[in-house]
């Protein structure tokens, strides 16, 4: 077994020191201690992100003058533009910065189903909503067939083979997640895409990276997609933005824009400077992180060293949670808790799980997560967000656990240990 598989922890001085770059880490905003496992949901923001954000949105200029200031924020948005580059590894194409990620789906997604001839168009059961009712919408307003890929209940992924062979010389477009917010999963998109234009070599491919991103490495020039989504909100970023690069081609396509403005122009409106601030300062952040682990380099490659060791970092709390220490169980070996869809293997997985506690609906269990200073969130089949991807692995629910790699194994086991407490309790009442 490689060493990395099981992850390889940073040192507890850099942990610190990571920390200390974010925001309400171990303290809530009104000072008290707490476990915020809940980062799929919105992860922890960047100091220097949110000081970024503050400092730009406050000027009033708008960058589209000749003046000193509105050639400074010229100056961001550019930065922020090669920095979103930086992030996905992309050449050419067109970056686009919108409200939300959600919002750009439904763009691309319609860019490419209004445009691109075929009958058919290919998804998965554990698509976001934003990329899976935009394809239901445009399939059904088109009258084209949507052909949807089942899930994997043992890997909580979906097979490359299942999508695949759903796709044909008619089919106009593939929307695909890079890891499902519900299982962690990671699906294979190297290798999507590769046998996917193997069938059709000029397909359409948009895929979902919100989920992934914070994760895991991104390379289009290994994955070469036509549209691709992160939110910085769940990048160490702010709310209130999305971002998304389109390919060449695709960026062309007829979409919503001001008749003055270039073919592959996307933005509508004045930009917000602040979006790209922002992104800078994820990447800055990163790219800080993977100087303790390469000698040098460009800004791609400390970007990707930085990524590396929060990958590795978390597969090894990841790990920690799974199989426990020698004074606490992990979630695989505790009475009483279900750890669903538990593949072994870890580098297929991000740091997402879902669990369920006997005799405790998964609501009351994130109640009792609260009393306890621990932030879960439940994922039930009565949400919008949950109910597909949830059916599809024949689930009710399950309490859905997120650390960041802000954590330590000090977090972990007072997670272990608060798990243990609640089923314990729960399952003696149950008793009496």
């Amino acid at each position: 077994m490689n060493n990395t598989d099981k992850g390889q922890l940073f040192s507890d001085a850099l942990l610190q020191e990571i920390k200390g770059r974010f925001h309400y880490v171990d303290l809530d905003m009104n000072g008290r201690e707490r476990l915020f496992f809940d980062n799929a949901g919105g992860s922890f923001r960047l100091k220097a992100a949110v000081d970024a954000l503050a400092r730009i949105d406050a000027l009033p200029d708008c960058p589209e003058r000749i003046h000193e200031l509105a050639l400074y924020l010229q100056e961001v948005q550019a930065r922020g533009t090669e920095d979103v580059r930086t992030i996905l590894n992309a050449k050419g194409g067109s970056v686009y910065a919108s409200l939300t990620a959600s919002g750009a789906m439904f763009d691309m997604v319609r860019a490419i189903a209004e445009h691109v001839p075929g009958t058919n168009m290919v998804t998965t059961v554990l698509e976001h909503p934003s990329s899976f009712d935009a394809m239901s919408l445009y399939a059904e307003r088109l009258g084209k067939e949507l052909r949807i890929a089942k899930s994997n209940p043992v890997t909580g992924g979906v097979d490359v083979q299942d999508i695949v062979s759903l796709i044909d010389a008619n089919t106009s477009v593939l929307s695909v997640i890079y890891a499902s917010n519900i299982s962690g999963a990671k699906l294979d998109i190297q290798e999507i895409v590769r046998q996917a234009r193997a069938v059709k070599p000029d397909l359409y491919i948009v895929v979902d990276a919100v989920q992934h991103a914070p994760h895991g490495l991104i390379d289009l020039q290994s994955t070469p997609v036509d549209g691709i989504n992160i939110a910085p909100y769940k990048f160490f970023g702010c709310r209130g933005s999305g971002i998304s690069w389109l390919s060449e081609r695709a960026s062309v396509l007829p979409h919503h824009k001001l008749a003055g403005k270039k073919r592959d122009f996307w933005d509508l409106g004045s930009a917000a400077p602040w979006q790209f601030a922002v992104i800078t300062e994820v990447v800055n952040y990163v790219c800080w992180l993977g100087s303790h682990f390469v000698a040098g380099g460009d800004r791609r490659a400390l970007f990707a060293a930085g990524i590396r060791s929060i990958e590795l970092h978390e597969r090894a709390l990841l790990s920690r949670m799974l199989d426990g220490n020698e004074r606490t169980p992990g979630l695989r070996r505790m009475d009483n808790v279900n750890v669903f869809l538990d593949h072994e293997d870890l580098t297929k997985r991000d740091l997402i799980l879902a669990i369920g506690i006997d005799k405790l609906e998964h609501a009351q269990a994130v109640r009792e997560y609260e009393k306890r200073g621990v932030i879960v969130y439940e994922r039930v089949a009565t949400s919008l967000y949950s109910k597909r991807m949830l059916d599809s692995f024949g689930l009710e629910g399950a309490v859905r656990v997120s650390p960041l790699h802000c954590h330590g194994v000090a977090d972990i086991d007072r997670f272990l240990e608060t798990t243990r407490e609640i089923s314990q309790a729960f399952a003696g009442a149950a008793a009496a």
